[in-house]
């Protein structure tokens, strides 16, 4: 559906260009979750909001949603592998729910191009 796609490639040479927000500290919120638990959660979120606005979808292509955002939070767990067990900083939390956002913009167009 959408890893095949050119964005899918675009966005990960996004995420690729902004790696240094990974590599360098920053400041923490108290309680901040890990960047894998917020990873999880925003991508979870966006694909639930997904499902909301495209009710239309089918039972087979939900299942395809699930997969491919499968591959590409292990794609991410991959990238950040060092990083993943740490608290998110601000500017760390802020491109995560962008990315996320992102990662739901790419499944609209695909759900709206398959229709």
């Amino acid at each position: 559906m959408v890893l095949d796609r050119q964005g899918y490639d675009d966005l990960i040479m996004y995420l690729t260009q902004n790696l240094a927000l990974f590599e360098k500290s920053g400041e923490i919120k108290p309680g901040a979750p890990t960047i894998m638990e917020l990873i999880e959660d925003d991508i979870a979120e966006n694909v639930m909001l997904l499902c909301q606005q495209h009710t239309e979808l089918s039972t087979e292509q939900r299942s395809q949603i699930v997969r491919e955002v499968d591959g590409i939070v292990y794609d991410l767990q991959e990238v950040l592998s060092s990083v993943t067990s740490n608290q998110v900083t601000i500017e760390q939390h802020a491109f995560i729910d962008e990315f996320a956002a992102l990662v739901k913009n790419l499944f609209d167009s695909a759900v709206v191009e398959s229709a």
